[in-house]
């Protein structure tokens, strides 16, 4: 699998607010499917795991089986590696370029 295909799973699973919302729900600890469930009463328990399996193979959430129930642990590290490869370089330049227009305006 290339990092491109990587990426391209990454930012699909971004891309829906619900599931943003869900790693915003994981963000401070691990829950349970059901948790993550009650958490959305507006959709089926069968729309959230749908959500979860996108999340997983993106690879945002490890899940772990713990007796009946399953736990949904947030993995950060794919979202660092977009910032690093995105927004890092990106904010780079912006910032060469507030410093350089700020030494014209002084200028």
């Amino acid at each position: 699998m290339s990092s491109q295909d990587d990426s391209d799973r990454i930012f699909k699973a971004l891309s829906d607010r619900r599931r943003r919302a869900m790693l915003d729900a994981l963000k401070d600890e691990p829950k349970t499917t059901g948790t993550l469930v009650a958490l959305f009463p507006e959709i089926d328990r069968c729309t959230v795991m749908q959500h979860i399996r996108v999340l997983e193979a993106a690879g945002l959430i490890v899940a772990r089986k713990d007796g009946r129930e399953r736990w949904n642990h947030l993995n950060a590290l794919p979202i660092k590696d977009i910032h690093d490869r995105w927004i890092g370089d990106y904010a780079r330049n912006a910032a060469g370029l507030m410093s350089r227009l700020e030494k014209e305006l002084d200028a």
